[in-house]
């Protein structure tokens, strides 16, 4: 809705970084840090989340519009697009620690997120059914992950799995 819709200009301000900064990140996956690619542990299959994400999207909608319905697959991928990263380390067992605070990083974004959902809800009196619904489901799958973060991480050892 950058291109479409005019909030304020901080919003097309952040807008405009944040999308600098995927493509930066995009940019940094695929050449600076390609290396580090271990493409014989990632096996996870994509269209395992995009198909179900996008059909949930032309189902589960506020609106049958173009933008509307991209915007819903966007949040329902959001959603579940840690599956990959966590299978990784289920199946490798362990994870480093750089990777284990990355990962309890972007689960708590989603649980903060929370608290701001609760925020607009007292304030202004919205709540987004989506957002929510595809919000508790990605807080849920982070839940063992937390568990074994703060029992272990945070007391000085590397994140192993058990067999």
């Amino acid at each position: 809705d950058l291109f479409y819709s005019f909030v304020s200009l901080y919003n097309s301000v952040m807008k405009v970084l944040f999308l600098s900064a995927s493509c930066a990140t995009v940019y940094l996956i695929y050449r600076k840090f390609k290396p580090t690619y271990d493409g014989n542990h990632d096996t996870f299959r994509m269209e395992f989340l995009v198909i179900p994400c996008a059909l949930l999207a032309l189902i589960f909608h506020y609106t049958f519009e173009p933008f509307e319905v991209l915007w819903t697959f966007s949040i329902y991928l959001e959603a579940v697009a840690i599956l990959p990263q966590l299978f990784m380390v289920s199946k490798t067992g362990e994870a480093e620690n750089i990777t284990s605070h990355y990962l309890f990083a972007l689960g708590s974004y989603r649980a903060l997120y929370i608290l701001n959902w609760v925020y607009r809800y007292y304030t202004e009196g919205t709540l987004d059914y989506i957002a929510v619904a595809a919000g508790i489901v990605q807080t849920v799958l982070y839940c063992d992950f937390f568990y074994l973060y703060v029992t272990k991480v945070l007391h000085g050892k590397k994140l192993v799995l058990l067999p």
